[in-house]
């Protein structure tokens, strides 16, 4: 049984990543706010993929998505938690409520996500892959909020690592640099950034480990930035 629910799947990193695992022979279940976008994904991939409509700021729509998942498929056996929101702007112009959200999406969704299908992950002894940051290692101006999010992703999700390793459930972080999305405002077409298809390879290749083997963090970056951006 290989089958994975995964945030974020209406656009980017996430939908790159459900065409790359449905391809590979992954049931996947596409879970994101965008209904639309999600059944044309599902219709596009045709049988094995199952849009699912939802939070990840709420419990109860990933319990339902998982349990969607195991009436259609008998099970969960990956996680890939992709979902995140980026509001960059100086400290000083953030309100309260942006960095509320911020760390709702990015580090409370994935601890929502990991609550609510970690009984499948134990039976199916599965693979969490969570698409965290270099911004969660390496702080930036006007990064504020983002990067507590990101740096919070790597010690709630590191925890998680050693705790449920016990239990055969393996968890994996996945820490790109700079994707050629349009996340936070950004408009595609940079070509010197990572595509979101690299990143999915990043995630296949973990989900793809022997179950002896942890690999317990993968930092991509591209290969040849412009100057400024390090």
């Amino acid at each position: 049984m290989r089958v994975a629910l995964i945030s974020g799947a209406s656009r980017g990193i996430g939908e790159a990543t459900a065409r790359l695992l449905h391809a590979q022979g992954y049931r996947v279940g596409l879970f994101a706010r965008d209904e639309a976008r999600l059944s044309a994904l599902a219709r596009e991939l045709g049988e094995g993929a199952l849009p699912l409509p939802g939070d990840v700021r709420r419990l109860g729509d990933w319990e339902r998505a998982v349990a969607a998942l195991e009436e259609a498929f008998g099970g969960v056996s990956a996680l890939v938690n992709n979902a995140g929101i980026g509001i960059l702007k100086p400290l000083a112009e953030l309100s309260e409520a942006e960095v509320r959200e911020v760390l709702d999406v990015n580090l409370v969704g994935p601890f929502l996500g990991l609550k609510a299908a970690l009984p499948a992950l134990k039976r199916a002894r599965g693979v969490v892959v969570n698409v965290g940051s270099l911004a969660g290692k390496n702080p930036f101006k006007g990064g504020a909020a983002y990067n507590a999010s990101k740096f919070g992703l790597l010690g709630l999700m590191g925890a998680a690592m050693l705790e449920l390793r016990e239990e055969g459930v393996r968890v994996v972080n996945v820490l790109p640099g700079s994707v050629d999305t349009g996340f936070a405002g950004n408009t595609p077409g940079a070509a010197w950034k990572l595509a979101p298809e690299d990143v999915a390879r990043a995630i296949l290749f973990a989900l793809e480990m022997p179950e002896r083997a942890l690999v317990s963090e993968i930092e991509l970056r591209p290969t040849q930035p412009p100057a400024k951006e390090g």
